[in-house]
């Protein structure tokens, strides 16, 4: 039977997720990480074995040239180079979160006379705002990195940064605008009804205010990644995981104050930690 455009729209969404994701573990293997951001055991391999052997080579200079190494696939230093890096990051991670939103259109197709077009204009509509926070979130790295708050892989420089990090995006669960940008993101179908506007347009301009809703609630799980790292395949995942499932209709009113509890005891558990001289 042969694919009918709804299928076709819907299998090249699910591609440009699955390459979104392929490139950032070709981006991080390029730099020599492991799935949690890290140098790999080899890379660490190679420069230890360059300190020990007699080559004339100290230390310092072996971690220079393994940092050199990480920046093989992306400069991490520069918005130039960061900017592309996050807007990959963003489909990998935020277009999974569209399904409901997507399903929800396409049942108001018929009865209020959406069209293909219009869901497409919602899908770019939404990715034109998380583009957008791409670039305001790359700028924030560029410059977290110049008053050293994190080190050249995004991961936080000090246990305190990193527990008020996890303290701050904890609290912001509990917060009345974190209440108000859920709710829309969790029920597209009432924004909809709300907000409905008819051909690309129309799709376009109400994927702009559910992208702008969809920022307000999860920009929080975005900025954890200074803690962990940046290209932390690991962070990516369970980011993600955890924003589809927020989203679900039956559980996502259920899940988000407990991780918020989960981010505040786990930032306490961190400044503790560094108090300790862990």
């Amino acid at each position: 039977m042969a694919l009918n455009f709804r299928s076709i729209l819907w299998l090249c969404f699910f591609a440009v997720i699955l390459a979104a994701w392929y490139v950032m573990y070709a981006m991080a293997t390029s730099m020599g990480l492991d799935w949690i951001g890290r140098p790999s055991q080899m890379m660490s391999g190679m420069d230890m074995g360059g300190m020990a052997s007699g080559d004339g080579m100290s230390g310092g200079a072996m971690s220079e040239g393994g940092m050199d190494g990480m920046q093989m696939g992306m400069d991490m230093t520069a918005f130039g180079a960061l900017f592309p890096m996050w807007a990959i990051m963003m489909a990998a991670m935020m277009l999974p979160t569209m399904v409901p939103t997507l399903r929800a259109y396409e049942d108001l197709m018929v009865s209020a006379d959406g069209t293909r077009a219009g869901w497409l204009g919602v899908l770019a509509g939404y990715f034109i705002v998380w583009v957008a926070f791409a670039a305001l979130i790359a700028g924030v790295q560029v410059g977290l990195l110049a008053t050293g708050f994190i080190d050249m892989m995004g991961i936080a420089t000090s246990t305190l940064f990193a527990g008020l990090l996890l303290i701050v995006v904890g609290a912001f669960q509990f917060t009345r605008a974190k209440e108000v940008c859920h709710g829309v993101c969790h029920s597209p179908m009432t924004y909809f009804l709300g907000n409905w506007r008819t051909g690309a347009a129309g799709g376009l301009r109400m994927g702009l205010g559910l992208g702008a809703f969809c920022v307000g609630c999860c920009w929080g799980f975005m900025a954890l990644g200074f803690v962990g790292g940046v290209m932390s395949l690991l962070w990516m995942g369970l980011a993600t995981l955890f924003m589809v499932v927020e989203k679900l209709p039956q559980v996502g009113h259920v899940v988000t104050r407990p991780m918020g509890a989960i981010l505040i005891a786990a930032g306490l558990g961190v400044i503790a930690w560094g108090i300790m001289g862990g």
